[in-house]
Parts: C-alpha cells; sequence; structure tokens
C-alpha cells in the first residue's frame, strides 16, 4: 500500500470516480462526507431557524455516496461542518454582498473548510494524504491547470496556500470528464449519470433573491441610464445584481440590451448602460488585495482569469509596499470588485486574491463602488 488516504466524497460522479483510481493506485482508501450546511433549515442573520423547504439535498448526496462506498467496499466517515461553514464562508458571502461586491463562497469553501477543517478530521483519521475530486493536479510541488481545460478547477483553489496543498492528491487531474462517466458507468456506480452540481449549495435550486431575504432585507432602488442620469426603472436591492448583467433588470422596452455598469451604495442606485460594448464595462487595471501565493514565484509578467471559464489574460503584476498588487491587462469587460483574479504562470496557478478596486488608465471608475 502507498499509504492512507482520506477523500472527500460528495455523492457526485467525481469524486466516485477519483475514489476508484486511488484504489487502482495501490492506496488504501477511506471517504469522508461533509456536511456543511443544514437543509432542512434556514438561519436568519442572527443565526435564527426559519424553514427553507430543503432546498440543499445534501441528506441525498450523502446516501449517494453511502451507496458508492458500499459498491467499493470502502469506509465512509461523516463530519459536520456546518458552524465553521457558517463562520468562515457564509457570513463572508453576506458581508460581501453587504458592500455591494460580488463574492465566491465556494474558493473560500476550498480555503477554509475542504483545505483546513477537513485535512485536519482527515489526520485525525490518520490520513497520509487527502484527495478530492478537483479537476487539478499538483506537480513538482506546483498547482497546475487539468488536462481537461474545460472542467479545470485551479480558480476555485486560488486561496489555498502551499502548505495545505501537501501531501494532496487530484486524482481527476489527467482524464476529461466523459472518461469519468465512463468508468462511473463500468464500475455500476449510482452516480454514474448523476447531473453535476451547480450554483451555490446553500442557495440550490431556489430563486436567489428569495434566498437572500432570509438574511438581508432588500432595500430597492432607482435604475440610472450613466448617459443621461435618467431615472429609467426600479432595482430590488444592489446586492442582486454583477456587473455585465442584463438579464433579470425587468426594465421595459430596451431592458434586454441594457447591462448593469455600476452601483452607488450611499445613493442606492443601480447603474445601467446600453449595449454590451459600452465604455463602462471596460477597464484595464485592479487593485487586488487579500492575497494567496501557494508558491515561490512572483512574476511581473503572467496571465490572469477574473472570472472561472473566462480564458487567461495576459496581464503585468506590480507588486505594492502595502501587500497588494496592481494588475494591468488591455481593455478587459466587466472586471467587478469581490471577485478572484487568479493567476497563473504558463499552467502553473500561483494563486491569487480579491478584486479590490477597479480601473481605467489609472483612475478609479467611480461607479464601481
Amino acid at each position: 500500500m502507498k499509504g492512507k488516504v482520506i477523500i472527500g466524497m460528495s455523492g457526485g460522479v467525481d469524486s466516485s470516480v477519483a475514489a476508484i483510481l486511488l484504489m487502482k493506485q495501490g492506496y488504501e482508501v477511506e471517504g469522508l462526507f461533509m456536511r456543511n450546511w443544514d437543509a432542512g433549515v434556514n438561519n436568519d442573520i442572527n443565526g435564527n431557524p426559519t424553514l427553507n423547504n430543503n432546498i440543499c439535498p445534501q441528506e441525498q448526496d450523502y446516501n449517494d455516496a453511502v451507496e458508492v462506498c458500499k459498491k467499493l467496499g470502502i469506509k465512509l466517515h461523516r463530519i459536520d461542518f456546518v458552524k465553521e461553514y457558517w463562520d468562515y464562508v457564509f457570513k463572508y458571502f453576506l458581508d460581501e454582498l453587504k458592500k455591494g461586491r460580488t463574492p465566491n463562497p465556494d474558493i473560500m469553501c476550498n480555503k477554509y473548510i475542504k483545505f483546513d477543517y477537513f485535512k485536519k478530521e482527515a489526520e485525525r483519521l490518520g490520513a497520509d494524504f487527502i484527495a478530492t475530486g478537483h479537476y487539478a493536479k499538483m506537480e513538482d510541488g506546483y498547482l497546475k491547470k487539468s488536462h481537461d481545460t474545460n472542467k479545470d478547477q485551479t480558480y476555485f483553489l486560488s486561496q489555498v496556500s502551499g502548505e495545505q496543498l501537501k501531501n494532496v492528491l487530484f486524482p481527476l487531474g489527467d482524464i476529461d470528464k466523459p472518461e469519468v462517466r465512463k468508468i462511473a458507468e463500468e464500475y455500476g456506480l449510482i452516480t454514474a449519470n448523476k447531473k453535476d452540481s451547480t450554483g451555490i449549495c446553500f442557495i440550490g435550486e431556489r430563486n436567489f433573491k428569495q434566498f437572500l431575504t432570509n438574511y438581508l432585507p432588500a432595500t430597492p432602488g432607482d435604475i440610472v441610464d450613466i448617459d443621461t442620469n435618467e431615472v429609467i426603472g426600479k432595482h430590488d436591492g444592489l446586492m442582486y445584481y454583477t456587473i455585465g448583467q442584463r438579464r433579470g433588470l425587468n426594465v421595459g422596452g430596451t431592458s434586454d440590451k441594457l447591462f448593469v455598469v455600476g452601483k452607488n451604495l450611499d445613493k442606492n442606485i443601480l447603474y445601467v448602460s446600453l449595449g454590451d460594448d459600452t465604455k463602462y464595462l471596460f477597464s484595464n487595471s485592479c487593485i487586488v488585495e487579500d492575497l494567496n501565493f501557494n508558491c515561490e514565484l512572483r512574476p511581473e509578467k503572467c496571465s490572469a482569469k477574473f472570472r472561472y471559464r473566462q480564458n487567461d489574460n495576459p496581464v503585468e503584476v506590480e507588486y505594492l509596499d502595502d501587500g497588494n498588487i496592481i494588475v494591468k491587462y488591455d481593455n478587459l469587460k466587466s472586471v467587478t470588485p469581490g471577485q478572484a483574479c487568479v493567476l497563473y504562470d504558463g499552467d502553473k496557478c500561483i494563486g491569487g486574491g480579491i478584486i479590490k478596486e477597479v480601473r481605467m488608465d489609472n483612475k478609479k471608475l467611480w461607479y464601481l463602488l
């Protein structure tokens, strides 16, 4: 045996096949299912429970994980991280929304839950390694993009530290999604044709706006055409909108051609502009804070992603004395405060941070917070 691996079993096809691949490679494999959200209730901002209509089907996921582990003949552990998830991920999510920013809770879940609390629990269970079903690679001490570039998830691992990545295995790094499903079918797994999870677990299939009303008060305000300063409609609350958004504005006439281009928190204004080529969607630099580098590389020229599935963009990086960086690029659309800027040196994901401020020609865009 190569050693004991505790793999995060989510009840999905990716972690199921990752377990199979580890077993074939000669590891002693055990699964660990994390319960990160109370599927039966919501809690309001003060932590008081309210009915949730079971929007997050974690119990079904757990049952599927049980069936997979039975089929594979491996032990499955279960642990609750509901409080930890609330404290480190969900509160962050709410705080960022209150600032008018666009957060990515999955990135923080990896940082604080999957590669911190999960890893500590796995070590308590005697693990030599931990593993997940992420599409990524660890090679020569570097976090690298997966073979399946369409599914690559290094963007979501950008806040995981080099220390956290030690003794981590990503079994799916060298295969693609169709092959994953093929293996699951060959083993007769219940997850073989299970739909991939999308969105955020604690929201599930529920309407985003309806979900958030349990936690944050909606404050309607004016939708303003940034070019004419004309009030053309009402928004439901700035937290519901992100830069570049087109759908859901509910403005009559030309609403399908209007794009969200900015927010003013003090005046509770949502700014829109006509056409996706509007100048207000473009910027050429941003300040990035809360930086995490998982290796020693600090390139001045590299590439970056500002959204998941976005193509790599060539950038220049200026390292500031306060620990932040300025990332410079050719005109890009919809770079947004609160989202992640993830840095790549070739196929190496070297880390990233959170976009603090967006600029055009070294001037802060006033309509972006």
